[in-house]
């Protein structure tokens, strides 16, 4: 069956390179192929794409899940990744200090996840975050429930973003950790 892809794969390769005169004149000595010649890489290049988004995911979703077998937590972590998309996770302690960032934090912000550790999520704020917004997400987070919001957050070249933002709280008995979910928006 490899062989049979390779070969058809090199046949679309030649065909592709012919004009339609060249075409004319071998046609009825290729015959008809069983499969049909693949035209375009985009079919595969979506699909691939989509596998690594996919496997990133699910790694970042066991690295999490080894954080809660560490800290006990009973949250429903499955059930939470499947229903947020995200570019950017972070993991802070219950006084907000990063403790684990996945590398979309660092595609979308600029920084490190060396740099991100043991900071606050408030480094990212700068001029262009009003104080209303930093109240509402401190009331929020006080609340110790589930929340989605907005914020304008800094990049590292301080360029601005808005970014949506869904914390939840990590807990065993009580809070330990919060995870927020974090993905630009226009």
């Amino acid at each position: 069956m490899k062989n049979k892809l390779a070969d058809m794969m090199c046949l679309d390769i030649y065909l592709s390179s012919l004009t339609n005169k060249e075409h004319q004149q071998i046609k009825d000595q290729i015959g008809r192929p069983k499969w049909k010649p693949l035209l375009s890489w985009d079919i595969f290049t979506n699909d691939f794409q989509k596998r690594i988004a996919e496997s990133k995911k699910r790694t970042e979703l066991r690295q999490v899940l080894s954080f809660a077998k560490k800290f006990n937590w009973k949250n429903n972590l499955n059930l939470t990744f499947s229903e947020n998309d995200y570019k950017a996770l972070i993991i802070t302690d219950k006084n907000q200090h990063i403790i684990w960032v996945n590398n979309g934090f660092s595609t979308m912000t600029g920084y490190s996840k060396t740099f991100a550790l043991n900071k606050t999520p408030r480094f990212l704020q700068g001029a262009k975050t009003t104080v209303q917004t930093k109240n509402r997400f401190k009331n929020k987070i006080a609340l110790d429930q589930p929340f989605k919001d907005v914020i304008i957050n800094h990049r590292k070249d301080n360029s601005t973003y808005k970014c949506e933002v869904k914390i939840y709280p990590l807990y065993n008995k009580k809070t330990t950790h919060y995870i927020a979910f974090e993905k630009e928006i226009i």
